[in-house]
């Protein structure tokens, strides 16, 4: 196990080295400058979309709303990656790590809403009836590299064990444990169960749930860090400017912390960035391909405000948090996250452990769905129930491996199945401005 470990780490540190980093945030950056900053100009726009208007009686072909296919989406991203890999970021990198997460947030918007693009575009219906889209199917039939596309499946249907399962039932088991004392394997026989209950049903069963679950875990956990940050805002400002100093400068050791290069913020806060919200990925426009919806740009707007609620909201609550408390305390993961809620209200920690669950809950739903449509472009409608069999056994797993091995496993996969996606991206970037053009010439056609 030993050796596997370091061979992973090997990986891992190759496929998120200089390359990975450049190739992630220089897409976002190319998509943003190629759109003319569309994520910052519509903004507003999109979250009216998201969150306001929400269903259209005649939003078009999909098997659910826009508003469910964001839930799904963000049933997946806000994850243990807001919680426990801000936390890591942190701890590993410095209060630096969360400006390179605002970064890879700030560009990823663009990834999201290209992504999205592509997925509603070149969606097909499967023999169910059902709309199966995602990079898979718009690097095979938009660019015509069928073999690309099939390596993205089996990439992602893997990564899915990683990013969307096991990272998350171990965080749960570990936050259960730690605050009640819970045995970690009743908790994840429970956890599996539960999980089993709601991905069996398919996309509809996982955003009817959703659509309920996300808003509610979402206001409960923010409100839990608002709470905290208002009560200590004397200081807020000095959190910023660490966060803006050990971005630029190297971190020093400091009590429990061991110091960190400026490479080390960029490397775990780009990483922790990607892996909490998922941009260049490409598992969430999977999500987005199911959507009902008459134009692509529609839900791509949509999608691009789940990379803002994630990153630049959530994750930016639990980093200061943790950087105005105990980011140099020596703590990695969960207990970081919790001790500093600990230190800002008596009871904070319950706010974590609770968030922990119902966000690591989520994703697990989230990613069911996303490894499982990549087996079904691999082998057929067939596969799709072993497939979700599988992945509910793995979630019991989750809670009884180490955490650094599964975060670095984790790692080593989002890397690999953005690279294919990346790639299609680029190549496709001329679709996605062209169907955006498309779209606002007819919004100003017809005076919206």
């Amino acid at each position: 196990m030993e050796s596997l470990a370091t061979a992973v780490d090997w990986l891992n540190g190759l496929v998120w080295g200089p390359y990975m980093l450049v190739l992630l945030v220089g897409t976002g950056l190319l998509l943003t400058i190629m759109l003319r900053g569309l994520q910052f100009t519509k903004l507003g726009h999109a979250l009216y979309l998201a969150l306001v208007k929400r269903k259209d009686k005649d939003a078009g072909e999909g098997d659910i709303s826009n508003f469910a296919a964001l839930m799904t989406a963000l049933s997946a991203t806000v994850g243990t990656g807001n919680i426990a890999g801000v936390a890591t970021a942190i701890a590993l990198g410095g209060p630096g790590a969360l400006f390179w997460m605002w970064v890879t947030g700030l560009v990823g918007m663009a990834t999201k809403y290209g992504e999205a693009v592509l997925a509603v575009k070149y969606r097909v219906t499967d023999e169910n009836g059902e709309m199966a889209g995602g990079p898979m199917y718009y690097i095979s039939r938009g660019l015509g590299w069928k073999r690309m596309g099939s390596l993205f499946a089996v990439l992602a249907a893997v990564a899915a064990f990683g990013i969307g399962n096991m990272v998350q039932s171990h965080s749960v088991a570990d936050a259960m444990h730690s605050t009640f004392g819970a045995d970690k394997l009743v908790v994840g026989i429970v956890l599996s169960a539960l999980t089993a209950m709601v991905v069996l049903g398919g996309i509809k069963s996982i955003g009817k749930v959703t659509s309920v679950l996300i808003p509610v875990m979402i206001l409960f956990y923010m409100s839990g860090a608002l709470f905290i940050l208002v009560m200590n805002a004397g200081k807020v400002p000095a959190a910023l400017a660490l966060v803006f100093e050990y971005a630029f400068s190297p971190a020093a050791a400091s009590g429990g912390f061991a110091g960190a290069t400026i490479m080390m913020a960029i490397r775990f806060g780009v990483a922790r960035g990607v892996f909490s919200n998922e941009s260049g990925l490409g598992s969430a426009p999977i999500a987005a391909a199911a959507a009902k919806t008459k134009h692509p740009v529609d839900q791509a707007l949509v999608s691009m405000t789940q990379t803002f609620i994630d990153t630049l909201v959530v994750c930016t609550m639990t980093g200061l948090v943790i950087i105005m408390f105990n980011w140099d305390s020596g703590l990695n993961g969960a207990p970081l996250t919790t001790g500093a809620f600990e230190m800002g209200f008596a009871g904070g920690k319950y706010v974590v452990t609770i968030g922990i669950m119902l966000f690591a809950y989520s994703t697990i739903l989230g990613w069911c769905y996303y490894g499982e449509r990549s087996v079904e472009y691999l082998a057929g409608v067939k596969a799709v129930k072993p497939y979700r069999l599988l992945f509910v056994c793995a979630v019991l797993v989750g809670t009884q491996v180490k955490l650094d091995f599964v975060w670095a496993l984790a790692d080593t996969f989002n890397g690999m199945m953005a690279i294919p996606n990346l790639i299609g991206l680029i190549c496709l970037s001329p679709v996605i401005v062209r169907e955006t053009k498309d779209y606002f010439t007819r919004q100003n056609g017809r005076g919206e």
